[in-house]
C-alpha cells in the first residue's frame, strides 16, 4: 500500500524514502542512521527535487498536526511542559520557537555551507544546498523576516498584557482580602478561566505564524534547500534537548556529591 501523497512519485525515488524509513524504524536505536548519515543522501545526489518537494509537504503536514492536537491540551501546562528540559524551558516565546530564528538559522546555514564548500563552489561542482542560495532569494528571506518580526512583536505585547492583568482587578484584590491564602473563590476561578482563554487565543495565532512563516520561507527555497533547512532545525533541536538533559544531570550529581562530602 502506498500513502495517497507520494503516488506521483517514481518508482526509484519511492524506493529511496522507503530505505530511509526503514533505517529509521529500527528497534535496535544504535543501527539507526544518524542526520549526518541521512542529510549524506542528498549531497551524494540521492535525492531529487520531486522527492525534496514531497519531503517538506509532509513535514508541513505533521507540523500542522501537532498544531492542532496540542490545542486540545490545557493551555497552563503547554508554556512549561514537564517533557522539556529546563533549558528549553527558559528559551520558548508563548510555547514554542519564535518564527524570526527560522530566518537566522537559514542565515547561518547558508554562511557556513558556503564557506565549507567554498571549493566546489569555485571548481562549478553546485550541490544545490543552501550554499549556493541566490540573491533574489535572500531578499525575499530579508522581507519575510522583517515581516515575521513585527507580527512577533504584537503577539508579545498582547501577551504582556495578559500577564499584567494578573497585578489588576479581580485577582490582585482577591488575593489581598483573602484570610486564608489561596482559598477557592468564584470572581477568581471565573477571572482565570478567561485568562487561559485568551492565552490559547494567542496560543493559536502564534502557531498561525510558526506554520505561515515555515510555508512562506520553504516556498522561498528549493526542495533541496528545503531539506537541507529542515534536517539542520530537526538536528538542533534533538540537540538542545540532549545538552539540556546532560546539564542538569551533572548539577544532580554535584549536588549529591556536596551532600556526602
Amino acid at each position: 500500500m502506498i500513502d495517497p501523497t507520494l503516488e506521483s512519485l517514481k518508482d526509484d525515488e519511492l524506493e529511496v524514502i522507503c530505505d530511509v524509513i526503514n533505517e529509521c524504524i529500527q528497534i535496535d536505536a544504535r543501527q539507526r542512521p544518524t542526520m549526518k548519515a541521512l542529510n549524506q543522501n542528498e549531497n551524494d545526489g540521492n535525492l531529487t527535487d520531486n522527492t525534496c518537494a514531497q519531503l517538506v509537504e509532509r513535514s508541513l503536514d505533521s507540523f500542522l498536526e501537532y498544531i492542532e492536537q496540542r490545542a486540545q491540551l490545557d493551555i497552563s501546562g503547554l508554556f512549561s511542559p514537564s517533557w522539556n528540559t529546563a533549558l528549553e524551558n527558559s528559551l520558548p516565546w508563548i510555547t514554542g520557537c519564535r518564527p524570526s530564528p527560522y530566518i537566522r538559522l537559514t542565515y547561518a546555514l547558508c554562511g557556513s555551507q558556503v564557506e565549507y564548500q567554498l571549493s566546489e563552489i569555485i571548481q562549478g561542482l553546485a550541490r544545490g544546498n543552501l550554499g549556493q542560495i541566490l540573491a533574489t532569494q535572500l531578499r525575499m528571506i530579508n522581507n519575510l523576516h522583517i515581516k515575521t518580526i513585527e507580527e512577533e512583536e504584537k503577539l508579545s505585547s498582547q501577551l504582556a498584557g495578559l500577564q499584567e492583568n494578573i497585578a489588576d482587578q479581580p485577582i490582585a484584590m482577591v488575593a489581598k482580602r483573602m484570610s486564608r491564602v489561596g482559598e477557592s473563590s468564584g470572581n477568581v476561578d471565573h477571572a482565570l478561566d478567561e485568562l487561559e482563554s485568551s492565552m490559547a487565543n494567542i496560543l493559536q495565532e502564534a502557531d498561525k505564524l510558526r506554520l505561515s512563516t515555515l510555508k512562506e520561507l520553504l516556498a522561498i527555497l528549493t526542495p533541496l534547500q528545503g531539506v537541507d533547512f529542515l534536517v539542520a532545525s530537526k538536528k538542533l533541536h534533538l540537540c538542545m534537548h540532549k545538552w539540556g538533559k546532560t546539564r542538569e544531570n551533572r548539577q544532580l550529581f554535584c549536588m549529591y556529591v556536596t551532600m556526602h562530602i
